[in-house]
């Protein structure tokens, strides 16, 4: 092992682009297609804002030559290569990432190495500037899943197929990088893997040991460590390897110039002999041991170190510069942030330990598609990166600036790094914690990562349904809060207002209270107005003063839904009655007080955590063998509580700012949001009696038709899918008697 010497350049930052093209069976998923990048070249000024150095960035085999190179389509790398080359970001070129190449190959193919490396020496003589290359993308892992877990193609699920991927894609990297360097001779070898770390009660210690030697099998075979010395050399064999295939490693080594690890939350595994104490999901067979398999966080007590001496452990065994090329957690936007700034410091601790470590990659630059999946199928669930596509160019989120804080050595400004991560709280676990120790003293782990004293967030409307939604989700994701009664600060009375920002010195304030009776509000407009357009200009005001982030909430009922269309955030307004009225006049004081402010119009609550909204009433009509009337001519857009306010948190973290509409996405009628929640519970909807709004004599007029859709982004999920949690969480709250109970206390409330 070379010591690290001073000379080294400070911590570069670089980025990388989710570009997943895997198989299953016959099908194949891009997720280049779905993020958008591949028709979206203006993306590569937005990867340089970052202030990135350099880009993992793909030209991948399947899609650029899948007919042969006589075939390739260059276009699309010759526009994005000089690009980022022109902004200063350095390309690092991969050529299969998680995929198999095109359909007359597959990792298993004695084929496939010749073929890719005739590939990458095409590349290379088309792009003689490019210096770095990562041919084949997480070999061990990859291997793992075409070839033992059976999940992408070809599907095997036998140490012996897993064992000839890895061989077959560690040759193909060989001669890759031969071909490449007959081409460029100082092209750099950027191989990355999966830097997992396994433990595990003493019965499955010989497991854990496997699994721990196993995950480096790819860059020891590349740098030439594999002979009969081997600790894994006899498995090996026994898998199928020969002799002269394995010498031929050492023979023909090509050791990475840069080892490429990639952390994330699910790398650290503790294994368990008992599987009983664990979810059934986590419960395995391996070599004929049943056992529990489970993210160590989830699992341990003491929580593990982090990257920081596994880092060491590379950079011990390979001796060569390290960077972490993918650093990403699928979480809320604070634990996103939280999770990138650990292995940033994690680095930072390992450097000064000696090791070189050169680089951190935030992944999945525009974020990803289905990875709770393993990219299985399209189900669309999206994880937003430090660009959310799903808007109609992408936005930036607090990543996004992070990323350009860390670049250029800024302060650190978002307040909610002052919690800790999930990973690191007492909620974390799915089983009764394990008590052991790991590679550092109890004590010592504590002390790194230590509470601080935080800002929190200011609730309004402690008492509601959405001010008390927002503190429970508030304390679940490790946001400080305090909800604020009426007796602790009075909305409507600045003094009060600046006396409780004083006191409690927040960061941000949410006012989620008000005036919420529609009705009332025709024969009670002064308070109303009050309550509904006068508080939130204090508040907003305020903030202004305090530079403090400000965040309020509107109507569907601003609108007099003669559009007979959802409404965007742009179209004109004409409230029908006193209370959209209210909020109309709140949404333009607010703006006009505080231009940073986030107004969020929203409409037809329903949730498992109170009993007044319409879906919880319905039910518990119908379940309890009662009639129920709806109106089946009056379009709104339904909206889960829960997703409404994670999803408007994120944004209040992005700094997101004006008008946004956020529901559940579907435009129905109450008779029919009925029906679907019948069918999410599992009941019948005979009870259920469909009417004209007319029928239902409100004293307020309201429009037939106020669905809200987006034209800035549709971030929550869909209705059914909304539903289906909603009737989950409503089951589990109250032992499997959920809705009966619901609509028992339902009764009562009427």
């Amino acid at each position: 092992m070379t010591l690290r010497t001073d000379s080294q350049p400070d911590l570069a930052l670089w980025g990388g682009l989710e570009c997943t093209v895997n198989r299953v069976r016959d099908d194949y998923f891009s997720q280049m297609d779905r993020n958008g990048h591949a028709g979206r070249l203006q993306d590569i000024e937005r990867f340089a804002s970052l202030g990135i150095q350099a880009i993992r960035y793909p030209v991948l085999w399947e899609r650029t030559a899948p007919d042969g190179i006589d075939k390739a389509d260059w276009s699309w790398a010759d526009e994005r290569l000089p690009a980022l080359r022109d902004l200063g970001v350095n390309p690092i070129v991969g050529l299969i990432h998680h995929g198999s190449g095109p359909r007359h190959t597959s990792l298993v193919d004695p084929a496939f190495p010749d073929q890719l490396a005739e590939y990458a020496g095409a590349v290379a003589a088309r792009y003689p500037w490019v210096e770095h290359y990562t041919p084949v993308n997480e070999i061990c892992t990859t291997a793992r899943f075409s070839g033992l877990a059976g999940v992408w193609y070809p599907h095997g699920g036998d140490e012996a197929t897993f064992i000839r991927a890895l061989l077959i894609q560690c040759r193909a990297t060989v001669l890759s990088m031969r071909a490449i360097r007959a081409v460029n001779p100082n092209a750099k070898l950027v191989q990355t893997d999966d830097l997992s770390k396994t433990y595990g009660t003493p019965e499955m210690q010989d497991i854990a040991n496997y699994f721990n030697e196993r995950r480096w099998l790819a860059w020891d075979l590349l740098c030439g460590m594999v002979d009969t010395h081997h600790k894994l050399w006899d498995y090996l064999l026994e898998s199928g390897a020969t002799a002269d295939e394995l010498r031929w490693f050492r023979d023909n080594p090509c050791p990475p110039d840069v080892i490429g690890v990639n952390y994330y939350v699910t790398s650290e595994r503790w294994l368990d002999h008992r599987p009983e104490r664990y979810p059934e999901s986590h419960r395995h067979v391996y070599r004929g041991v049943a056992h529990a398999d489970i993210e160590a966080p989830r699992a341990l007590a003491t929580p593990t170190p982090g990257i920081a001496p596994l880092l060491m452990e590379t950079w011990e065994r390979y001796g060569v510069p390290i960077a972490i090329t993918e650093a990403h957690i699928d979480a809320n936007r604070e634990d996103q942030l939280r999770w990138l700034v650990e292995i940033w410091n994690a680095a930072l601790k390992a450097r000064q330990q000696g090791a070189d470590i050169r680089a951190v990659t935030v992944w999945a630059l525009l974020g990803s598609f289905d990875w709770n999946s393993l990219v299985t199928a399209c189900h669309g669930y999206y994880e937003p990166g430090p660009f959310d596509v799903r808007s109609p160019t992408p936005r930036p989120t607090a990543l996004a600036t992070l990323m350009r804080e860390l670049a250029s050595k800024r302060a650190l400004s978002n307040p909610v790094l002052q919690g800790e991560g999930w990973w690191r709280r007492p909620g974390r676990f799915w089983c009764k914690p394990v008590a052991t120790r790991t590679a550092v003293a109890d004590i010592a782990v504590r002390s790194q990562f230590k509470s601080v004293p935080v800002q929190p967030i200011l609730i309004t409307g402690a008492s509601g349904t959405l001010g008390a939604a927002f503190k429970r989700i508030c304390e679940a994701r490790n946001l400080a809060c305090h909800a604020l009664t009426r007796q602790e600060m009075d909305i409507t009375d600045p003094a009060s207002v600046d006396a409780a920002i004083v006191r409690f010195k927040p960061w941000a304030i949410i006012n989620a209270g008000g005036f919420v009776r529609v009705d009332e509000a025709e024969t009670d407009s002064e308070r109303c107005m009050r309550e509904n357009t006068l508080g939130p200009t204090v508040l907003a005001l305020a903030c202004m003063r305090h530079a403090l982030r400000f965040m309020t909430f509107s109507s569907d009922l601003v609108f007099d839904g003669a559009k007979g269309a959802p409404y965007v955030e742009s179209d004109a307004t004409n409230p029908l009655g006193v209370y959209g009225r209210s909020k109309l006049d709140a949404e333009t004081r607010v703006l006009d007080a505080d231009p940073q402010a986030l107004v969020i119009r929203t409409s037809a609550f329903f949730g498992p955590w109170d009993r007044h909204n319409f879906v919880t009433q319905a039910l518990g009509a119908l379940a309890n063998g009662e009639p129920f009337q709806a109106a089946g001519d009056m379009i709104v857009s339904p909206t889960y509580v829960p997703d409404l306010v994670k999803v408007a948190l994120d944004l209040m973290i992005d700094r997101e700012r004006g008008i946004w509409h956020l529901t559940n996405g579907d435009a129905v009628s109450w008779a029919e949001l009925a029906r679907r929640a019948c069918a999410a519970a599992g009941m019948s909807a005979d009870g259920l009696q469909e009417v004209a709004a007319d029928a239902v004599d409100y004293p307020a007029q309201r429009p037939a038709f106020s669905a809200l859709g987006s034209e800035r982004a549709l971030l929550l999920p869909s209705l059914d899918d909304a539903l289906q949690r909603y009737a989950h969480a409503v089951q589990e709250a109250a032992g499997g008697a959920g809705i009966r109970q619901a609509g028992e206390a339902a009764h009562y409330a009427r």
